[in-house]
């Protein structure tokens, strides 16, 4: 574990337990509002279920709950709101794995949807990850107010579309035939994987209704930490093992993909990642001691080894 910064008093068990709430809470959403295998189209149910839980950290939902529980809004909603945003991140993973794009065979150390089903099944299984997750925000189970459910219903829908993660898939696709600067990786990542980040810290204070001063803060908070995630994913592509990592390891290099660590090498990668990690941490500042949880997450994606 990285020494931690002086903006965060948290010890490692703190954050370690906070993150267990999370899953139990968010894995106990998703049991509840995804389809059971039954009938004649129970096969997608089966491959849904086998997707989503497959394990995982849930740093989405972690993000969304603690978020929730910094401004007093109401944690089975929260919850619920959780399971909807990793429903999506899921989706995205089940395609991202696909022949077409990045042709993966293992995802969290076992074999992708599409190997363990076929590539039909898989796709299905990913369209309706996507649509059930705009079910579960729609619901007013989710939140008594229809605005606060039309804010959320919207946030999802840009972090995920095509000027959010759809968008910066593209441009990473592209990547292998194109010579990109390094504002144009940040982009990159910032819309592939920041974007989702971003609305998932953002959601725990529309939740609360909180003031426009705090969802400004959170999304700052998460444009640092999104960037921070996606170098340290591709520090381990490079020097990571795939038994340890769960998936396949160097293929942004035997693809041709374009990363920081390509811009910046790997130790500036690295003194990246560390100012990323710090500046997050600063954000939260002004909560105090309630947001040590939160603060502590940063530091412990530097050390990742999955």
């Amino acid at each position: 574990m990285s020494t931690p910064s002086p903006h965060t008093a948290a010890s490692p068990a703190l954050l370690a337990d906070a993150m267990k709430r999370a899953v139990k809470l968010t894995d106990a959403a998703l049991d509840q509002v995804l389809p059971q295998p039954d009938g004649l189209h129970g096969r997608v149910a089966e491959a849904i279920r086998y997707a989503i839980f497959a394990g995982g950290k849930r740093l989405r939902p972690f993000l969304v709950l603690a978020g929730a529980e910094l401004f007093g809004a109401d944690m089975a909603g929260a919850a619920r709101a959780a399971a909807a945003i990793e429903a999506l991140h899921t989706y995205s993973l089940v395609h991202d794995d696909l022949p077409a794009m990045d042709d993966d065979d293992l995802r969290r150390g076992r074999p992708t949807t599409h190997k363990q089903f076929d590539e039909a099944t898989a796709i299905l299984a990913g369209d309706a990850l996507l649509t059930v997750a705009f079910e579960i925000l729609a619901d007013p189970a989710t939140h008594p107010s229809a605005e606060v459910r039309c804010r959320l219903v919207t946030g999802l829908a840009r972090a995920g579309g095509s000027q959010g993660m759809i968008g910066g898939q593209v441009i990473d696709m592209l990547s292998a035939q194109r010579s990109y600067g390094e504002d144009d990786i940040v982009l990159l990542q910032r819309m592939k994987t920041g974007a989702l980040f971003e609305f998932s810290a953002e959601a725990g204070p529309i939740l609360a209704q909180a003031g426009a001063d705090d969802v400004a803060r959170l999304h700052s908070f998460a444009l640092d930490f999104g960037l921070l995630f996606q170098i340290t994913d591709d520090l381990l592509d490079v020097l990571g093992d795939a038994a340890t990592v769960g998936k396949a390891v160097g293929k942004d290099q035997e693809q041709g993909k374009q990363t920081l660590i390509g811009s910046l090498g790997l130790d500036g990668a690295k003194r990246e990642a560390r100012r990323l990690a710090e500046r997050a941490a600063g954000v939260l500042s002004p909560y105090g001691e309630k947001a040590d949880a939160l603060r502590a997450l940063p530091f412990e994606l530097l050390d990742r080894t999955s």
